[in-house]
């Protein structure tokens, strides 16, 4: 099968390469429709990544979360046109004790080799999952980003102790608004308080039991444990922020990405016995879970309709790129492509 592969070969620039897909293998083969643009993408469009990893990974189809429809399946698992949800993550080999988003030999889409960004995707029978009817396709198109919000929870619930009164998340972005729904899902009956910068995007968490602003908290509040969903430079300040309102003892889990080295106020840390840990990406297990929240708390694709943002046909490699010019500019949402070229 013919098929069309769009990369980024320089900042703001595409070109396409066609190749062949084999039939004949046991992969799965899928024909995208709803793409969402990443921050990961952007700092590869952009040419915000350093010049070394931009010559590494460059050329390279970009987008990690999408969905589309099935066309091939030698299994016979799935019908042609079946929706599903595609899974970036795709590991080389099993280990008892790391999970597969962490093993160094895992590889992922549009990060090291070609994301969704094709006419035709091959995957591998365990790295796609039924859409489940009903749920709204242009809010799946980021379930990747959702399943990471809940790796983060499953996560939190394996180290954080078991005083789970207050819990704080700071981030008032995509990241911090996904986990805020997802913690409030899973655990309804702790109070959830929201720390951000911008009243508009504050007013978004109706259903969190508070939020402030950073500038504006009261001096002896304090959580039991405390999210980052901050990322880049301010991560340092709300990591700051996070280690002088925490309650002794507290586990305090770190999700924003920075491109540099974050200093830690590490005398605090020690003094307050305090737990970090980081949680980046996702697996299969984290699909399925986000898969089941989906069926078991339809609620939450109402709130999570709340975070799209720009809505573009893409047939044409300009098209493309007005995609993710858009996305820049954007305040706050996610840009979701209908993928139709």
């Amino acid at each position: 099968m013919l098929n069309a592969v769009y990369r980024l070969v320089a900042p703001r620039r595409f070109e396409v390469e066609f190749s062949e897909i084999p039939l004949f293998g046991s992969d799965i083969i899928v024909h995208p429709t709803h793409l969402s643009i990443c921050h990961a993408d952007q700092r590869y469009y952009q040419g915000l990544r350093p010049a070394e990893v931009l010559k590494q990974k460059l050329p390279m189809a970009l987008i990690h979360e999408g969905i589309g429809n099935v066309v091939h399946d030698p299994t016979g698992t799935y019908q042609p046109g079946d929706c599903v949800i595609m899974i970036p993550n795709t590991p080389t080999q099993k280990d008892d004790v790391i999970a597969e988003n962490y093993l160094r030999s895992s590889k992922f889409r549009a990060s090291g080799f070609d994301g969704f960004m094709q006419e035709y995707v091959a995957l591998q029978p365990d790295r796609i999952l039924a859409l489940p009817d009903g749920v709204d396709k242009v809010v799946a198109a980021f379930t990747e980003l959702v399943s990471v919000s809940v790796h983060a929870m499953r996560r939190f619930d394996c180290f954080a102790h078991s005083r789970r009164e207050t819990v704080g998340i700071w981030g008032d972005g995509n990241l911090g608004f996904l986990t805020a729904v997802i913690f409030k899902t899973m655990y309804p009956d702790t109070k959830l308080y929201i720390f951000g910068v911008n009243e508009d995007k504050l007013s978004t968490f109706s259903f969190a039991d508070g939020t402030y602003r950073v500038t504006d908290i009261p001096q002896d509040l304090r959580v039991d444990h405390g999210i980052e969903c901050v990322g880049g430079a301010a991560s340092q300040s709300a990591i700051e922020q996070i280690i002088a309102h925490i309650q002794p003892e507290g586990t305090i889990s770190l999700l924003g990405v920075s491109e540099y080295p974050i200093p830690i106020n590490t005398r605090m840390v020690l003094e307050k016995g305090l737990r970090l840990y980081g949680s980046s990406r996702s697996g299969r297990e984290d699909f399925e879970k986000t898969v089941s929240l989906y069926r078991e708390h339809p609620e939450i694709v109402g709130y999570l309709n709340n975070i799209v943002g720009a809505q573009l046909e893409v047939k044409t490699m300009q098209d493309m790129k007005k995609a993710f010019e858009m996305d820049i500019h954007k305040n706050m949402g996610k840009t979701i492509m209908h993928w139709m070229p």
